[in-house]
Order: structure tokens, then sequence, then C-alpha cells
């Protein structure tokens, strides 16, 4: 499976981004896809996952209410939407995949995409 993201940038407090990661190769292995992020100086931490099947959601308590995790299975695409960004959202945000017996919280990332935001 590969994963590739896009739909980084650039932009000011308050602002949206929408970020899109398109899975290519055997996805029918996957059930629940994931954005994660990556600040500076930071661990990786978990922004919202969706399953593959039912599309049940799970987000990080710093992005509720603000960012929307959805999937379109035909065109083997996830996104992430993006609202009343803050500063501290700016993070490198990478796409993540897992399959259904893995005990890891990922089994493929993707290269990252980076979301800068400014104040």
């Amino acid at each position: 499976v590969q994963l590739v993201e896009s739909g980084g940038g650039l932009v000011q407090a308050g602002g949206s981004l929408r970020l899109s990661c398109v899975a290519t190769g055997s996805t029918f292995s996957i059930n629940v896809m994931g954005w994660y992020r990556q600040a500076p100086g930071k661990q990786r931490e978990l922004v919202a996952t969706i399953t593959t099947g039912g599309g049940n959601t799970n987000y990080a308590d710093s992005v509720k209410g603000r960012f929307t995790i959805s999937r379109d299975n035909a065109k083997n695409t996830m996104y992430l939407q993006m609202n009343s960004l803050k500063p501290e959202d700016t993070a490198v945000y990478y796409c993540a995949a897992r399959t259904p017996r893995s005990q890891r919280v990922a089994d493929y990332w993707g290269q990252g995409t980076q979301v800068t935001v400014s104040s």
C-alpha cells in the first residue's frame, strides 16, 4: 500500500485547509485510516482516524469541533478538513493506514505534508 498526501500549505490563524490522502496498491487490506501530525521537537500524535467499513471516526480532543475526517472508498481517498486553524496546529501531517490484525499504530505511512499556521 502506498499513501500520498497533498493539500498542505501556509494559512493564517482562523483559516481552513483540506488535506487529501490517496491510497494505492492492496487497499482492500486496510480497515482503519488516519491522520497524525508531528510538530518540531514533539512526538507524533494522533489527529483523527476513520474506519474504511462503517466510517466510524475518532478525534484528538485538541481538534474536536474544528477538524473533520472523511473518506471516499470509491476513490481510495481520505480527507481532513481543517477549520479554525490555530498556530499550534502547525506540524507535518501524515496519512496512515492499518490492517485488521496489526499490533502497530499503523502499517503504512505517507511522506507527510507541511501545514503552517501563522498568527
